[in-house]
């Protein structure tokens, strides 16, 4: 196995996601829902977005091959993007990749929140799609590499899950200052990844190699 893949991998999905950030996410989008409803929809939530990964995992080189785009271009392009969430990770900004305003007065007003705004765009937004397509087209078909990207979003979906399932509990517990103190955090690892895929794309790219 290569853990450097794999450690990449699995950072990048955890801080992509940022599953400690979902927890005020789903207390502000169920605050209307009792409980037991904002568990079910927490449950398909987690699922569409699951479904929405998968599908582009599978789906997406195929696409990009036949759309004619190389892998350095879109590793450029996918590190551009992180690193722009990054961004407004460390300054606790809302970003427009995860969600907009608008999106999430309707998500507020939507009697079911599970597909629009919870899975997308606030799991499976954007810079998660990116993520996936970037790590999946890394992979170069390795069934062991697509395995490792397969477990990373699994786990971070898993993690994900609990976060928001247990929402209000945490929130309680380590507070708004806390949770801002964990997103920035990762999005720091997420910035230095974002960068260390845009030197990889511009060291990958034929024209600068020779």
């Amino acid at each position: 196995m290569d853990w450097q893949f794999a450690a990449t991998a699995f950072a990048t999905a955890l801080t992509i996601i940022d599953p400690i950030g979902m927890i005020p996410l789903t207390l502000t989008t169920t605050q209307n829902l009792s409980p037991s409803r904002r568990g079910r929809v927490v449950d398909q939530a987690i699922m569409v977005a699951a479904l929405v990964m998968l599908g582009m995992g599978v789906l997406g080189p195929a696409v990009l091959r036949y759309l004619g785009i190389t892998l350095p271009a879109f590793t450029i392009a996918g590190g551009i993007l992180l690193f722009l969430i990054a961004m407004d990770m460390l300054f606790a900004r809302p970003t427009g990749a995860r969600r907009t305003a608008e999106e999430e007065r309707e998500g507020q007003e939507t009697e079911n929140p599970a597909v629009f705004p919870l899975a997308i765009p606030m799991i499976a937004g954007p810079g998660t799609i990116a993520t996936v397509l970037l790590l999946a087209n890394l992979a170069h078909g390795s069934p062991v590499k697509i395995g490792t990207v397969f477990l990373a979003y699994a786990a971070a979906l898993a993690i994900t899950w609990g976060c928001m399932r247990g929402a209000a509990h945490y929130l309680h517990r380590i507070g708004n200052t806390g949770i801002h103190v964990v997103t920035r955090l990762l999005g720091i690892i997420l910035a230095a990844l974002a960068v260390q895929f845009v030197i990889n794309g511009l060291v990958q790219t034929p024209l600068l190699t020779h």
